[in-house]
């Protein structure tokens, strides 16, 4: 365990990370999602990654968990999470040579962005169930998955947004049986992880950002769309979608089509918690990827997909 100092605007915080393993080639630094959740989701990968001999690292966000959480709202910019992963990144002595990142959510937002920037760094680089693009993520979630929905549901759940009562308890109590668990996490008892993960999530961030719900998105993160910018994402990349995520599964196998070296992988059993309800599928397709770019394949085929 490792707390690492991070240089910001608003002075010096420090971030929890956590390493397994010790593979020379191969080390797997994970973004979580949210933003504002933790890494202890990502526990699933417990049961496959260490018997492959895979170093990972378990990394919590400024403002996450075990992690400094200063209330700045200025520090909660894409940008600068960004310079944060970089700094965590050299802390952790990680480079082209080595370095994996696997962002999932809002966190294949930030690897996104980071490889954007940061490339030249990267051995490889893994887009976990997220879109790269807002505006079709919150497109698809009305009118893809609402209407899959009972319009009764749909239409109190719409009211209760537009007078803002996010807190009221009906509107999860709304969303939690009609949406979130239908695309969120599929299994009929939630991980005792994911919901120690959700327990633990800084909810300011996580608003300020994404909005109040899984159910589109309307904070900082609205409009951003980096569709036009993949053709410059030239690692070998993985792209990894389910079947009933809250992200659209065909946009997420065009994003692969789009980078210079991408793979996609679908998890058909799979929601936005495909390492969970489908974590097989999940985790040995990510083994295969990261063994697979090590040999120097550039691209990973996977089933039909």
């Amino acid at each position: 365990m490792k707390l690492i100092p991070i240089q910001t605007p608003k002075g010096t915080f420090k971030v929890w990370t956590k390493r397994f393993g010790n593979n020379p080639r191969i080390k797997l630094l994970l973004l979580h999602g949210g933003p504002g959740s933790t890494h202890e989701y990502f526990e699933s990968l417990e049961g496959y990654l260490p018997a492959e001999g895979i170093e990972f690292i378990y990394y919590d966000q400024l403002g996450s968990a075990y992690s400094d959480q200063p209330k700045d709202r200025d520090l909660w910019t894409t940008e600068r999470f960004v310079e944060e992963v970089e700094q965590v990144r050299r802390a952790l002595g990680l480079d082209r040579s080595n370095f994996y990142l696997l962002g999932h959510s809002w966190g294949g937002i930030l690897a996104a962005e980071y490889a954007l920037k940061y490339g030249a760094n990267l051995k490889g680089l893994i887009i976990s169930n997220m879109m790269m693009s807002i505006p079709d993520y919150n497109r698809y979630a009305a009118e893809v998955l609402a209407k899959q929905m009972d319009p009764a549901v749909v239409k109190e759940v719409k009211e209760l947004e537009a007078k803002g009562q996010y807190e009221n308890p009906r509107y999860m109590e709304l969303l939690i049986p009609n949406f979130y668990n239908q695309h969120l996490c599929r299994l009929p008892e939630w991980p005792d992880a994911f919901k120690r993960s959700s327990a633990h999530s800084n909810n300011d961030i996580y608003v300020l950002m994404q909005g109040p719900s899984e159910f589109g998105a309307s904070g900082r993160l609205e409009k951003w769309d980096r569709k036009a910018d993949l053709p410059k994402l030239a690692m070998p990349t993985l792209v990894i979608g389910g079947t009933y995520d809250t992200m659209d599964p065909a946009h997420m196998k065009w994003v692969a089509g789009r980078v210079q070296r991408g793979s996609f992988l679908l998890c058909p059993k799979g929601s936005h918690m495909s390492m969970w309800d489908d974590q097989k599928t999940y985790c040995e397709g990510l083994i295969r990827f990261l063994n697979e770019t090590d040999a120097g394949r550039k691209t990973v085929r996977f089933g039909k997909s």
